[in-house]
């Protein structure tokens, strides 16, 4: 079964509820202008309180190779998430750590230009003018059904929410659902209620 990454995490309590209802990824945001931004020393009294099962990501836009190299350092982060315009060359400097490389989804053209990352996992997200993931809309999920992405670990994202998890999770080569807006009262605030009942149809056990 896909796993749950859940992006946007600001505070201790989402965090742990996030995990006990079994996220396998939790996201934190270190782009300035995101409303999800988290500081690094929150993130990481967050992340030194969670067990080592639960991976805690950081997602970057745009950011010096030496920033996010000092933020995984500070942080104990396993995983990082570029969410900007890196290139593929910029991407395969990130060392020791997992790697998601986010493309933003506008046309079928899209997938040949994520071929050209060679990073862990490749996230699709929703292509909106000027913003930089959280958008809470859906792009066409048919786009990655291309042959061509059926050796790659997709990470699906943008505008998932308790309604339409239960077609996506119909998608075949999907390693993992990325969920953020559709799970919260306000940016940065998730709602448990939103949490238990994406995961709970994710897994088929709520109609």
């Amino acid at each position: 079964m896909a796993r749950i990454k859940i992006c946007g995490i600001t505070n201790k309590e989402d965090a742990h509820r996030a995990h006990r209802l079994g996220a396998w990824a939790l996201g934190f945001i270190f782009y300035r202008k995101s409303p999800r931004y988290i500081d690094p020393n929150t993130a990481k009294r967050i992340i030194a309180s969670l067990p080592r099962s639960v991976l805690p990501v950081g997602v970057f836009v745009n950011e010096s190779l030496k920033n996010i190299q000092a933020i995984v350092a500070q942080c104990g982060l396993r995983v990082v998430q570029l969410h900007g315009n890196e290139t593929p060359a910029f991407c395969s400097k990130i060392k020791k750590v997992i790697t998601i490389k986010a493309i933003c989804v506008k046309h079928k053209q899209d997938v040949a230009r994520a071929l050209r990352y060679k990073t862990s996992f490749l996230l699709f997200d929703t292509y909106l003018k000027g913003v930089h993931g959280g958008t809470g809309k859906v792009f066409d999920w048919d786009i990655l059904q291309e042959s061509a992405l059926k050796k790659q670990k997709i990470i699906l994202s943008g505008g998932l929410n308790p309604e339409n998890i239960v077609e996506a999770v119909k998608l075949k080569n999907i390693y993992a659902y990325d969920v953020s807006s559709g799970v919260e009262r306000r940016p940065g605030k998730k709602c448990l209620r939103l949490m238990r009942k994406f995961l709970k149809k994710q897994k088929g056990e709520a109609q």
